[in-house]
């Protein structure tokens, strides 16, 4: 007998933004990671993101040391983004804070179908 396991093979998009990037929306002076430009994984989407982002909304995080915004950071070094922890400014997108994203069950705009 042998382990199961789930193989994607279609595209999920979810459009349920609004639920939680419903905070006051002033994240300036919060933190966000800065990255190299990388491509939407969802397919047939052109958006370009030059931010650690969910749902095309820029994560920002209260606190510079933010344990989950260095790992976030670690993560896009890791697969060669290029991170930079900058200071978030409305110019750069809409944002979302990270908390209140992770309250949300973590939704995306799409992802990458299995081959």
């Amino acid at each position: 007998m042998e382990r199961g396991h789930t193989v994607l093979d279609y595209t999920i998009v979810e459009e349920e933004e609004e639920l939680w990037q419903e905070d006051d929306g002033d994240h300036d002076g919060w933190f966000c990671v800065r990255t190299d430009p990388f491509p939407c994984p969802a397919d047939g989407c052109t958006f370009v993101a030059e931010f650690m982002t969910a749902a095309h909304l820029i994560l920002v995080w209260q606190e510079v040391d933010d344990p989950n915004l260095l790992r976030h950071a670690a993560r896009a070094r890791d697969v060669g983004r290029n991170p930079r922890v900058t200071g978030y400014r409305s110019e750069y997108g809409p944002s979302a804070s990270y908390y209140a994203w992770i309250a949300a069950g973590r939704p995306v705009h799409g992802v990458k179908t299995s081959a």
